[in-house]
């Protein structure tokens, strides 16, 4: 059994309140959006190297207890120690102990990409067998299907990949995009990223999916020669800085396709790019974009 408190806090005092309830003995904090689900609600969205101006106007500070903490005791040291001159509003909710792992797993059904391709979880049976099914379940590495960059470029190999192309996997995560290209028909496929748990896993995913003509690199240096298609589903700020050395892996008449990149975004990349490749948006899901180009031969 825990307790789960949720104080309401302006956005000048969340983040203070936050670390001060850290300091007083929570197990846990998280600051949402107090208006979430409602017309007022306001997305977020941040990267590695870049910072949000402030948080929502009204936030919810939500921290977690053990059953045996004294919340009153407790919360009175965190306001205190933030130099509120009263108590904010708050609520406590039991949190019963559950199956994490079911819950979870309820949290992941098949995912259809499109008529050709599902992604489907270990623990579900295909809702179409006919279709190429990767079998992919969340782990410590990126990409399972659910989130609309992922799906923006799997929807792109969907397009793009003819047999025996060659496959750039820039940044692979999970490796989901190398294996699908690879079961989509192309001829090669080479997968890297700079994490070894995204390495491990790519490796993992693709023996349990039957690919066997893809290679996994923890390093873009050791990747030799061209690509007549590259895809990478990372953020902006890294898409930009590797812009020059993403562009030199498409072959000249080669294709690029970047995600990981809000559509309010979408001028910086295509600026980044446009010495090398000319980008243009190709689709969009949810505020996400899919950038697209083709290196002149």
């Amino acid at each position: 059994m825990w307790y789960s408190v949720s104080l309401k806090a302006a956005a000048e005092q969340a983040e203070a309140l936050s670390e001060a309830l850290m300091e007083a003995g929570a197990l846990s904090v998280s600051i949402e959006d107090a208006d979430a689900g409602t017309d007022r609600e306001t997305p977020q969205f941040g990267e590695p190297g870049s910072v949000n101006e402030r948080l929502w106007d009204q936030s919810v500070v939500i921290a977690l207890f053990d059953e045996n903490a004294d919340i009153p005791a407790l919360l009175a040291e965190a306001v205190a120690a933030v130099g509120l001159d009263a108590m904010p509003d708050f609520s406590v909710e039991e949190v019963a102990e559950q199956n994490w792992v079911q819950l979870t797993q309820a949290q992941f059904d098949p995912i259809r990409i499109t008529d050709r391709l599902w992604i489907v979880p270990s623990w579900h049976q295909s809702p179409d067998a006919s279709a190429i099914n990767i079998e992919m379940d969340p782990g410590m590495a990126f990409g399972t299907g659910s989130h609309p960059t992922t799906r923006l470029c799997l929807q792109w190999l969907c397009e793009v990949v003819t047999p025996d192309v060659s496959v750039l996997d820039y940044g692979c995560g999970s490796g989901i995009l190398g294996i699908a290209a690879a079961k989509l028909g192309a001829g090669s496929v080479t997968g890297c990223d700079i994490d070894p748990h995204a390495v491990e896993a790519s490796h993992a995913n693709a023996e349990r999916n039957g690919v066997s003509n893809a290679t996994w690199q923890n390093s873009a240096r050791h990747i030799q020669g061209e690509f007549d298609l590259v895809v990478a589903n990372i953020l902006t700020n890294p898409l930009c800085v590797l812009a020059p050395g993403i562009a030199a892996k498409v072959k000249p008449g080669g294709r690029l396709a970047l995600s990981g990149v809000l559509a309010t975004q979408a001028r910086q990349v295509i600026d980044a790019y446009s010495p090398y490749i000319a980008l243009q948006v190709g689709a969009e899901h949810d505020g996400w974009i899919r950038l697209e180009g083709q290196r002149a031969c």
